[in-house]
């Protein structure tokens, strides 16, 4: 396959979200890593993703229930998340459908990885906790979303070698209903519906994973026409609610396999 080939299905999203700023970047870290360390077991959490968790603000919604929780010196939280990214970013043995392979070699996720390392060194880890906002820049090209499942469970696979652990929780953000409506963007994306789906059916077939619903966190009304549609990102009070979804799901799933209250 030709690079023109190769790059063309993601040109659109870049075209999609430019004026959005979807190529955000942000990272997190609680606590501080110039901070004095806890000497307390500690529950790890990490966020990762494209722009809706960039634009997802952990420090304010979800850091303080957390900690509130379980103890400010018994989390440590690590946020890594850029806008406008496919899952071949993270995952390293990502393959196209065809057999190509990725340029990136999962780079996003060593990024992530040299802030998390750090993070937990030295300290006892009781928990780990992977929230995964991510799909949008799959759901938007139809070349792609047919290897997303084993995309999905390759990084997870990679992220518990890496951490040398198999009893990690997945929580997994479902992608909006953005381009589902009648509209100006209906059925724009034909398989923006089938990549739902299969983080549906991942978190209900992973023994340790489950999925949140963010249909209703993206209702966004046109500043020029007044008209309501579904947004391809959240507004401010969809992202609060969204922590609210991410702190309840992870203390169910630690409840529940770890019976930790």
């Amino acid at each position: 396959m030709s690079t023109n080939l190769y790059i063309r299905p993601f040109i659109s999203l870049f075209l999609l979200c430019a004026t959005l700023s979807v190529f955000a970047s942000e990272i997190y870290v609680y606590p501080s890593p110039s901070g004095k360390k806890s000497t307390k077991a500690a529950h790890l959490f990490i966020l990762s993703g494209q722009s809706n968790m960039s634009f997802f603000n952990a420090k304010d919604y979800f850091a303080p229930s957390i900690k509130e929780i379980y103890g400010e010196e018994s989390v440590i939280i690590v946020k890594d998340a850029k806008g406008g990214q496919s899952i071949q970013r993270w995952y390293k043995d990502w393959k196209s459908a065809q057999g190509n392979e990725s340029k990136y070699k999962g780079d996003l996720y060593d990024r992530l990885m040299s802030n998390v390392k750090p993070a937990i060194e030295g300290r006892e880890i009781k928990t780990i906790t992977f929230i995964w906002m991510q799909g949008e820049s799959d759901a938007a090209h139809n070349q792609v979303v047919g290897v997303y499942k084993e995309s999905l469970k390759g990084l997870f696979k990679q992220l518990e070698t890496d951490l040398g652990r198999t009893d990690i929780n997945y929580i997994i953000g479902r992608v909006s209903d953005y381009t589902l409506e009648p509209g100006k963007n209906y059925q724009k994306h034909p398989q923006w519906q089938a990549l739902r789906d299969i983080q549906v059916n991942f978190a209900k077939e992973h023994p340790r994973a489950t999925w949140v619903n963010c249909d209703d966190l993206n209702n966004i009304t046109d500043k020029a026409t007044g008209i309501p549609f579904n947004g391809v990102h959240y507004t401010q009070e969809g992202y609060e609610t969204l922590g609210k979804r991410y702190v309840e799901k992870a203390v169910q799933m630690i409840e529940k396999f770890f019976n930790i209250k």
